[in-house]
């Protein structure tokens, strides 16, 4: 029997996927629940596994192409005899790259799914190791500790072959194979998929989007339907900055502790981390801090800090540098970037002054930081001082969320970063 290996759908709003590598070549023997391809998604790069055992008969989307979501892109022969007539189905078919087609009106029969939700159970909650499913259940096989391992994989996934290797164990000899084709070398002999190379700006070139900067374009034109408004705010960091001076050699971040500021200030106005909905205002359980990022190669994603306001300081800076490690490398999972109930847009790194962030889908409000900066003011008694100072700008949905609720959240996020700001280290 034949079964096609279809383009998953990574993530809720992705309509087509680009593949990065093929962990597998035509030919391959694999085995239920190996990963074959890895595809790029909206904003990460997902391993994809097969849901039978047989041969990789034959590829149909090339490292480098474009399907649409439901779209075959290779098929997966139960037997070698069945190769040769994997190989003419799909010459039928041709290539949907070529020529996307809508996507079929039944649900397809899954052959390959998601690696638990993007590199799902490749990932531990901190992110440190990427391993393919099977290398994992290796692993615990074979009683190998995968924190020892170097992955020889794409983008360093720890494989099988690392843990075999490990554990002093042989590969298995590959399966004898039909006259009719050349097997490929073994996986862990590749090398892994290098990143692709940002494309240079030349004069009169026109240069087509990413994967990651169509989602973007996607996400901004969305946003042109929601009724916004802005509401700024000065803010002075004297305190804040003594208090970054006094921790940051423990590997505190200045955007963590702005981040862990605006979760705690949060917990006191949940209408501020809510959503519209048709059906009235959704409010959110969870104080989830997303913080844009600009990835190298074009785009933005915005990792989200989890609980932000349940977490120490130190924790959260070394969260945070996970994700944002992790999402330079494409590795974050879904839910890493797209489960935010609340964004900061910190430009103020840059020497940014003021600007205007745009509201992401999905979310109440969005808060611009600008750069703190040393400014002449008036103090109490009628005199001149010199105070370090920052703008920030809220952008909020004005269907749930009224001036004086922004302005409320900002007035206490001011006393905080003011008054109180050691308590951000309890």
């Amino acid at each position: 029997m034949i079964h096609e290996v279809f383009m998953p759908a990574l993530s809720s709003t992705m309509t087509e996927g680009k593949i990065v590598s093929w962990v597998k070549s035509a030919g391959d023997k694999v085995e239920k629940g190996e990963t074959v391809v890895v595809v790029e998604s909206d904003k990460a790069d997902m391993d994809v596994e097969s849901f039978y055992e047989g041969y990789l008969a034959t590829i149909i989307v090339e490292a480098g192409g474009v399907a649409p979501v439901g779209a075959a892109i290779a098929l997966v022969a139960e037997t070698e005899a069945e190769i040769e007539t994997a190989k003419q189905q799909a010459a039928s078919k041709g290539s949907p790259a070529a020529a996307p087609t809508p996507a079929p009106a039944k649900a397809p029969e899954p052959v390959a799914a998601v690696a638990a939700a993007s590199n799902g159970a490749a990932t531990r909650s901190d992110g440190r190791v990427v391993v393919s499913p099977r290398a994992r259940k290796l692993a615990k096989e074979l009683k190998v500790d995968l924190n020892s391992l170097k992955g020889s994989g794409p983008h360093g996934r720890i494989v099988a072959e690392d843990v075999e290797a490990a554990a002093g164990k042989a590969p298995a000899a590959p399966a004898p194979v039909a006259p009719t084709f050349t097997p490929a070398p073994a996986p862990a002999a590749r090398p892994a998929a290098p990143a692709p190379a940002p494309v240079p700006a030349v004069p009169g070139q026109v240069v087509g989007f990413t994967t990651l900067q169509n989602a973007v374009v996607r996400n901004m034109v969305a946003s042109l339907s929601v009724p916004i408004f802005h509401v700024g705010y000065t803010i002075t960091t004297d305190n804040l900055d003594k208090l970054y001076k006094q921790i940051k050699s423990k590997g505190v971040t200045m955007t963590a502790l702005l981040a862990k500021a605006v979760a705690v200030t949060l917990q006191k106005h949940p209408l501020l981390y809510a959503s519209y909905t048709d059906q009235g205002i959704q409010y959110n359980s969870a104080i989830n801090v997303a913080v844009a990022v600009a990835m190298d190669d074009g785009g933005l994603i915005t990792p989200v800090l989890q609980n932000a306001d349940k977490m120490d300081i130190y924790s959260l800076s070394r969260s945070w540098k996970d994700l944002v490690d992790r999402s330079r490398a494409k590795q974050l999972q879904p839910q890493e970037y797209n489960s935010g109930t609340f964004t900061l847009s910190n430009l103020g790194m840059f020497g940014v002054d003021r600007f205007d962030a745009i509201l992401p889908p999905g979310q109440g409000a969005i808060l611009a930081i600008g750069a703190s900066r040393p400014q002449v003011v008036a103090t109490a008694d009628g005199m001149f001082g010199v105070k370090q100072q920052m703008q920030v700008n809220m952008t909020a949905d004005h269907r749930i969320i009224y001036g004086s609720h922004a302005a409320a959240f900002l007035q206490d996020l001011a006393k905080l970063i003011e008054n109180d700001a050691q308590s951000l280290t309890l």
